[in-house]
């Protein structure tokens, strides 16, 4: 029996795409608000016995986790076989550690959250730091999508002669693996603290390169400060001006716009989080990764 896709409202572009790379079938959520604030979940479909797959991009997730939550729970109660997470985006792995005195660790209250509502989970390049997998903190089964193949073959089909730039040394394993695949030399800005709050951002020598497009790669774009400063950087030692390209693109209010102002070439990013800047598809990829989860629960 084929999966049966649902989607909270925002991803209806995303689910169409998943639902039609994984051969699956679409059906309706709906979503009700009610005066007082608490919101009604529907499933438009009978679920018995089939696989759900529910899929919601998971920014700003404090507005969506509830609705995501009724929803799976839904499912289940009413006999879904199987009701698996496809969030292309997956919040709430900043904070991995007690920094102040009193701070909640979300990054574990979160996974315990989505564990105890889900069998499984997708995603896209979650944003690991002090954590080495998903599978310190999720105790389902998961799947993690690379990018970096993606956005390899984006370049390579968009941009003659790249240079790979990383704006900090945090994005080097992104530029790394997108240089290697797409047969292009790559470089990473550094830091230079002089002070508390005088920080140079400065490049290795790119003499070689002069001749060379930058692409500067980096998985999370919010504020857009590191991408802005590294675009005055690459300008200032006489690179062409770069295209830049993230991966999850979680904007600020007018950071898209104040980093298009700063002299980007062009913005590109994969399209885990809708927006207007988006052009690196990650449905096939994302699709391919929950066969792999579903036939490996079916054995």
């Amino acid at each position: 029996m084929k999966p049966l896709v649902f989607h909270l409202p925002g991803d209806e572009d995303f689910a169409d795409r998943l639902a039609l790379a994984l051969q699956a079938e679409s059906a309706g959520l709906a979503l009700h608000h009610f005066p007082d604030g608490e919101s009604l979940v529907r499933l438009d479909a009978s679920v018995a016995g089939r696989t759900v797959v529910i899929t919601c991009s998971l920014a700003k997730p404090d507005a969506k986790t509830l609705p995501l939550l009724f929803a799976a729970d839904a499912a289940r109660d009413l006999g879904a076989a199987r009701v698996v997470l496809a969030a292309p985006y997956l919040a709430y792995l900043r904070q991995d550690r007690r920094f102040r005195a009193g701070e909640a660790i979300t990054s574990k209250t979160y996974a315990r959250l989505l564990s105890d509502t889900f069998d499984a989970l997708v995603t896209v390049d979650p944003h690991l730091h002090r954590y080495h997998s998903l599978d310190e903190i999720y105790r389902i089964p998961s799947r993690v999508v690379h990018s970096a193949p993606l956005i390899a073959q984006w370049v390579k089909a968009q941009v003659d002669r790249p240079l790979l730039i990383g704006p900090d040394s945090e994005s080097e394993q992104w530029v790394t693996q997108v240089a290697a695949d797409a047969g292009a030399p790559f470089t990473v800005l550094q830091k230079i603290r002089h002070g508390d709050r005088d920080v140079e951002v400065s490049l290795p020598d790119v003499t070689p390169w002069l001749d060379r497009q930058p692409v500067l790669v980096d998985d999370i774009v919010s504020s857009a400060r590191t991408m802005i400063q590294a675009v005055g950087s690459v300008r200032k030692v006489g690179l062409p001006t770069p295209v830049c390209i993230g991966v999850h693109a979680l904007f600020a209010p007018d950071a898209y716009n104040e980093l298009l102002a700063s002299g980007a070439a062009r913005v590109v990013t994969c399209n885990t989080v809708p927006h207007a800047s988006n052009g690196i598809d990650v449905t096939e990829a994302m699709a391919r990764a929950l066969e792999q989860l579903m036939e490996g629960s079916a054995t």
